[in-house]
């Protein structure tokens, strides 16, 4: 498939197939990820994930950080996972301030290479980050930032009425205009 072409496949599905996803093709993805760019180089990004058949109490404690709306669709997902940054460079001790933005590179990659398998990811917002930190053992050099729902999208039919809803809303894209701008702003 032409890259683009790809890119715009690429969905959040909420609704996901009783289907495993193979170690090999996570480690792709987890592969395709760490190839990311990164300020200086610093690799700010890590993942704890659990697949529900083989980890299924660190699924479970995954599942429980997350706020409830979230909880109801992604407990369909055989693969569940919270992204970290590395707040602090490793070279230097000092502030990354651009951890959050490299780790978002790691995600695109991992998101792309995930399409090409046929595997959906739905990165969220909604869990509790001091929660992950506790209940994770997170160390104060890393930062909780998104959870991640990993599996073979569909399925919507199995998601509660309102969530179904939402998931038949068409998707849309601003116009390239609305986002790039080839002159300062007035």
């Amino acid at each position: 498939m032409e890259m683009l072409e790809l890119i715009k496949s690429r969905r959040s599905p909420r609704g996901f197939f009783d289907k495993s996803v193979s170690e090999e093709d996570l480690m792709k993805m987890f592969d395709a990820a760490r190839w990311a760019a990164s300020s200086y180089n610093g690799q700010p990004w890590r993942f704890i994930y659990a697949d529900k058949e083989k980890n299924p109490e660190l699924y479970e404690t995954l599942l429980n950080i997350m706020v409830e709306f979230n909880q109801a669709w992604a407990k369909a997902a055989p693969i569940l996972m919270l992204t970290l940054a590395r707040v602090k460079y490793e070279h230097n001790e000092e502030d990354y301030k651009h951890a959050w933005h490299d780790l978002g590179l790691a995600m695109g990659n991992m998101a792309i290479m995930g399409e090409s398998l046929g595997i959906s990811m739905h990165i969220m917002g909604g869990f509790d980050a001091d929660k992950a930190k506790k209940d994770l053992n997170i160390p104060e050099k890393l930062e909780p930032v998104t959870m991640v729902a990993v599996g073979y999208g569909g399925m919507p039919g199995n998601l509660p009425l309102d969530i179904y809803k939402m998931e038949q809303v068409p998707r849309v894209r601003k116009e390239i205009e609305e986002i790039a701008f080839n002159k300062a702003f007035e």
